[in-house]
């Protein structure tokens, strides 16, 4: 018998709860969350942590060797194909790719997060599919949740496996589910005698599912005796029985990535492949992508470091109106951006890497902030490439082959750099999850206040009890290095940003605080505003990023400092103007229009607007298609590498 499952009937407030009780606290220091407060801490970043001599010659040697061997993978296949050959992932399997960060003692290389983004970025730029297979293995699959909160036993079952090439995926989304776990449909429910769960369910997009041998689950499992139930966190044997693959999803962008539609049907997992505990799944999840995230600014780096290159290459040779399009300066602006953000891009991805690699900070934010930012601008950047390219740039490099001309794939880093938007934390998502981490002190702070259902006397209570910290707090807004010439001096000509940023990041503390105060509870709801201040943290981060790196490439190298220096010179430019848009749009916008306008079209007030069109897409299925439990009755389309 096949049924409709019962949807969670889950209320906006338990979404919230679930999510509040899934956060970390904070026991270590960040330099973004001090940023957001209204402190520059250069102390917790500058100089960046260095890796041991040992660990930087084993990491540069793996990178000399992914280098030697990437040089012999031909993207066209995978592009034309669709699919990545087994041949590329075996080589990839022998040289650890599929280990990276994995222990030594587990058969992985060992190595840390700097060399793992750092090969992220070398394998994308020979195809984004081969990055997202990669990552989606080790930044967010098996290896990652079980280093964090797996057993001794889990770790040595499993680990071996997966640095050696068995790939794992990450199965969360479902058909009906996104951004809000709450709503959880998929349910692991224990056996009689206790010595198993049975899971049934449908996840969507499961990257890497298709061919993966391993899996990290996310279940509900029900509240009852002996169990305290909750998201839960299970590893699951993909061949077990009961597992289907039932679609393998086609998309714009990342052609040859295993991505599809996976069905449970009481399958069963037994009690020691619970990761963590029953309860604890998101918590793990979120931990997890701590510096999960950061697999996706490093691949938007590479990115733009290869535009950079076709750019510099392209508008030398392209010549119009008797000069070469670099000398245009409506082309000029397109390089300058495209240069002084790559720099920029690899700069954040360096120092966030470094950090997670010292351990010594706690990086939530600024994983996050790397994530949306660097999403946002290589985005940005692809644009531009193509746009320097002109019709060479929307032509594909299959026909550009074809006409004899080099086979530059602009067009494809548009189609492939856009996802990166949306997973892993879509942009919008992203403004929520580091607004509430960015506002965490005012909200410990603000208490009642803070809350839609408190009432007057509790909210009266509140007031008086933030008053002291806000008494002592403020003040210490008004003034501060950045109003002093000879501050950061040991940064050369690039103190004045650095001054920028410590008064900017003042002036963004307080306009967090009047956005508290004049909307209190509800805050929240004020999306924009939100976006808006984690904009302007996300590029105060990223100045400070880049001022930091230049300084240490200028430590290493004097002739590549000056460079370094000019390339974030150019880009703390740039990012002002960015910056001081966003503070005028904090208080001057359309917000309050916005939504009465989207009001207007839910209702259907203009629907006269949409005459005189046709949709091809009317009547060709329902908007989410609902998932019915029960056994499959699809071909399963598993498959698995030849290694």
């Amino acid at each position: 018998m096949v049924s409709t499952p019962q949807r969670q009937t889950v209320s906006e407030k338990q979404s919230r709860r679930l999510a509040e009780e899934s956060r970390q606290g904070w026991e270590k220091p960040s330099f973004a969350k001090e940023l957001y407060l209204g402190h520059l801490r250069l102390d917790l970043v500058h100089p960046e942590p260095a890796a041991s001599p040992l660990e930087q010659a084993r990491g540069e040697a793996f990178l000399s060797r992914l280098r030697e061997y990437c040089a012999t993978l031909d993207p066209t296949v995978i592009e034309r194909e669709g699919r990545v050959p087994d041949t590329y992932v075996k080589g990839l399997a022998e040289l650890g790719c599929f280990g990276i960060k994995i222990p030594e003692r587990h058969g992985g290389l060992g190595l840390g997060q700097l060399t793992y983004n750092r090969a992220l970025m070398l394998v994308g730029s020979v195809h984004s599919t081969l990055a997202v297979l990669l990552s989606a293995h080790q930044s967010i699959g098996v290896p990652e949740p079980l280093k964090l909160a797996g057993t001794p036993a889990q770790q040595d079952a499993y680990l071996p496996r997966c640095a050696a090439g068995a790939v794992s995926a990450f199965l969360l989304t479902e058909p009906d589910v996104g951004s809000d776990p709450a709503h959880l449909a998929t349910t692991a429910v224990p056996t009689e005698d206790g010595s198993a769960y049975e899971i049934d369910g449908v996840k969507l997009w499961t990257t890497n599912g298709v061919v993966a041998e391993l899996l990290v689950v996310m279940a509900r499992v029900p509240e009852s005796q002996g169990h305290r139930g909750g998201v839960t966190a299970f590893v699951v044997e993909a061949d077990s029985p009961g597992i289907t693959v039932e679609r393998r999803n086609g998309f714009m962008g990342l052609r040859g990535i295993e991505n599809g539609v996976t069905r449970f049907h009481r399958v069963r997992v037994p009690k020691e492949n619970v990761i963590g505990g029953e309860g604890q799944g998101l918590k793990i999840a979120l931990a997890t992508l701590n510096t999960g995230r950061l697999s996706v600014p490093a691949c938007c780096a590479g990115a733009a470091k290869w535009a950079l290159s076709i750019a510099r290459q392209w508008s030398a040779e392209r010549v119009q109106w008797g000069r070469p399009i670099a000398e245009h300066e409506a082309i000029a602006a397109r390089i300058s951006f495209i240069a002084a953000t790559a720099f920029a891009l690899e700069s954040v991805v360096e120092l966030t890497s470094r950090l997670a690699d010292a351990g010594g900070n706690d990086i939530r934010i600024e994983a996050a902030l790397a994530k949306l930012w660097a999403s946002e601008l290589a985005w940005q950047v692809a644009d531009d490439l193509v746009q320097i390219r002109g019709g060479r740039g929307y032509e594909t490099a299959e026909s550009l082959a074809a006409r004899g001309e080099r086979a530059v794939p602009a067009e494809q880093l548009l189609r492939d750099l856009r996802i990166n938007r949306i997973f892993e934390g879509s942009t919008e998502i992203m403004h929520l999850l580091i607004a509430r981490e960015a506002v965490d002190t005012h909200l410990a702070v603000a208490g009642d206040l803070a809350e839609e259902d408190a009432d007057l006397r509790a909210k009266a209570r509140a007031a008086v009890g933030a008053s002291g910290f806000y008494a002592g707090w403020l003040p210490r807004l008004l003034v501060g290095a950045g109003l002093n010439p000879a501050s950061f001096t040991e940064f050369g000509a690039l103190a004045p940003h650095l001054r920028f940023v410590e008064r900017r990041a003042r002036k963004l503390a307080r306009a967090t605080f009047y956005g508290m105060a004049r909307w209190q509870a509800r805050l929240q709801r004020r999306q924009g505003f939100l976006g808006r201040v984690v904009d302007i943290g996300a590029e105060l981060f990223a100045m400070s990023a880049t001022c930091v790196r230049a300084a240490a490439l200028r430590g290493e190298d004097e002739e590549q400092g000056r460079t370094a220096e000019r390339l974030a010179d150019t880009f703390c430019r740039q990012s002002r103007l960015r910056v001081e848009r966003l503070f005028d749009a904090l208080w001057t916008n359309t917000d309050d229009e916005d939504r009465e306008l989207a009001g207007s079209v839910l209702r259907g007030d203009i629907t006269w607007l949409e005459a005189g069109i046709l949709d091809p897409s009317e009547g060709t299925g329902p908007w989410i298609a609902r998932s019915r439990s029960g056994a499959s009755t699809e071909p399963n389309l598993a498959r698995r590498y030849e290694l």
